[in-house]
């Protein structure tokens, strides 16, 4: 599980990089790279961190499910993902 601090922390980003989004694309197309300068480090797509939507963990993050390997290996043996099949692990 992580600090629930670190969870506040990607929110916080991850509203920063909606809000700035439009106008840092509009920066790039201009080739305005003094001005995208300016812009807060946290508005940037790169500084987001992947996390489990369920437990908050940082390594082992499976993009298609969007949680870690943890959890998608609990899930699948309880039978929440359909699909899955418990093969020898």
């Amino acid at each position: 599980m992580a600090k629930e601090s670190m969870k506040a922390r990607e929110r916080k980003r991850q509203k920063l990089v909606d809000r700035y989004a439009a106008k840092r694309q509009k920066l790039k197309d201009e080739g305005d790279w003094v001005g995208l300068q300016k812009l807060p480090k946290n508005s940037s797509k790169v500084r987001l961190h992947n996390r489990c939507s369920l437990t908050g963990r940082p390594k082992g993050y499976m993009r298609q499910f969007g949680i870690s390997r943890i959890t998608f290996r609990e899930m699948a043996s309880q039978g929440l993902i359909p699909g899955v099949k418990k093969a020898s692990w």
